[in-house]
């Protein structure tokens, strides 16, 4: 189960993307200046009514990114990376995206099959964008077209 995720829940975000990214995790204050972003939107992932990841993204115009994106080790491998994906993917379109990016560490393997395995391509490359100086991919996947585009 999705649930959307306002400024209230920075706390609980911050939480999930600690949880998912022990190495650099995301403080509340961080959370609630990303949520307060013109276009922004959260969603909290549920399994079995405890939270279990989140994903957060912005859309500007007819492009959205998918800004972080994580699931609760404890929760791996249960499709729920999946269905935040979708779900990211059908908010986006649903506020007149056409077209979504995000960028994942070239050494994340498994989040790399899970973008590819949801419609991204690679469109381009970060060199040393992260702090561990790792690579990032930038991948992309169309959304469908609003009504009456």
């Amino acid at each position: 189960m999705l649930a959307p995720a306002g400024p209230g829940v920075a706390g609980l975000l911050a939480a999930l993307h600690q949880a998912a990214f022990p190495a650099d995790p995301w403080t509340e204050t961080a959370m609630t200046g990303l949520l307060a972003m013109p276009g922004a939107f959260a969603l909290v992932a549920l399994h079995d009514g405890e939270p279990a990841g989140l994903v957060l993204a912005r859309v500007a115009d007819d492009e959205a990114e998918i800004i972080t994106l994580g699931v609760a080790p404890r929760h791996a491998r249960c499709g729920i990376g999946r269905s935040l994906v979708a779900a990211a993917a059908a908010q986006a379109e649903a506020r007149g995206a056409t077209r979504l990016f995000l960028e994942v560490a070239d050494t994340n393997h498994a989040g790399r099959r899970l973008y590819v395995g949801s419609g991204f391509h690679e469109v381009g490359r970060r060199r040393r964008y992260y702090a561990d100086g790792t690579d990032a991919v930038v991948l992309a996947r169309a959304l469908s077209p609003p009504c009456g585009a």
